[in-house]
């Protein structure tokens, strides 16, 4: 393995699935605290979604509380209740290109424009032939880091 052109800032969201947000929205908002910032809605990713956080700046952490729009589809964001995990990444196109390299399987999708306005990408939570290394279960979201979380966190 090369030497890796990136590095892993920190956790940048959890993501928390089932059929009815608002049962998380009374626990994680209500009685937990977290600040409700918004709500992201995507048919194509079949996801309703209310975008919390707890902390400042860049040691904000996202909480995404999430249910499907259509219970038959895919994915199924509301199957596995720990849906994901996000983290920040400092250059996102260098690391999805070492890591590919690597053996790291990807989602289909590339990266793109998430939730929360920055570009992201998933590792997928299994392997194949091709791709052997994987999230071994754990879907994973790679988020580019804005300048400031560099600052704050990439020292």
């Amino acid at each position: 393995m090369t030497a890796k052109p990136f590095k892993i800032l920190g956790i940048q969201q959890i993501a928390i699935g089932c059929e009815n947000k608002d049962r998380l929205k009374t626990l994680w908002v209500d009685m937990l605290g977290f600040e409700y910032k918004s709500t992201f809605v995507s048919e194509r990713e079949n996801v309703d979604e209310d975008i919390c956080a707890i902390g400042i700046g860049v040691h904000e952490i996202e909480v995404d509380l999430m249910q499907p729009v259509d219970i038959e589809k895919k994915p199924a964001v509301h199957q596995t209740p720990l849906n994901h995990i996000g983290l920040w990444v400092d250059d996102l196109p260098k690391a999805v290109d070492w890591l590919t390299a690597n053996g790291l399987r990807f989602a289909p999708g590339g990266i793109r424009k998430g939730a929360a306005g920055y570009d992201i990408t998933f590792v997928h939570p299994k392997g194949n032939e091709e791709f052997p290394i994987s999230g071994e279960g754990v879907l994973i979201e790679l988020v580019q880091a804005p300048p400031e979380v560099i600052a704050g966190l990439g020292s």
